[in-house]
């Protein structure tokens, strides 16, 4: 038996299709929450009044990142979307390739 397995990031403020998850703690509690690149960027800009006058206490070193694209090019990702079609998979246009869309294609091509 086959099965087709597909995973969509969904925004968790208004539905849509989510681009990244977003991690923050606030009061000791860490959050995660899953957002499009615009609600990512508004999120930030908000934390950033409060973090540039705060105290940094741990956590990775200071770097701002936008985005958390995918390390694998755009020829690559057009290609797993190809060979996961042919192999029964359903995959979008574009956005995020399942992890184990991607597994499989390197197991495939190893």
């Amino acid at each position: 038996m086959a099965q087709n397995v597909k995973v969509i990031l969904v925004d968790d403020i208004d539905g849509t299709e989510a681009h990244q998850t977003v991690e923050f703690a606030l009061d000791g509690v860490s959050y995660t929450i899953d957002l499009h690149d615009q609600h990512a960027t508004e999120l930030r800009e908000t934390f950033m009044h409060w973090v540039d006058h705060a105290r940094r206490t741990g956590g990775r070193r200071q770097t701002r990142r936008l985005y958390s694209g995918s390390t694998t090019s755009r020829d690559d990702l057009d290609q797993i979307r190809a060979w996961a079609r042919e192999n029964g998979y359903q995959v979008s246009d574009r956005g995020r390739i399942a992890k184990c869309i991607v597994d499989a294609y390197d197991a495939a091509h190893s």
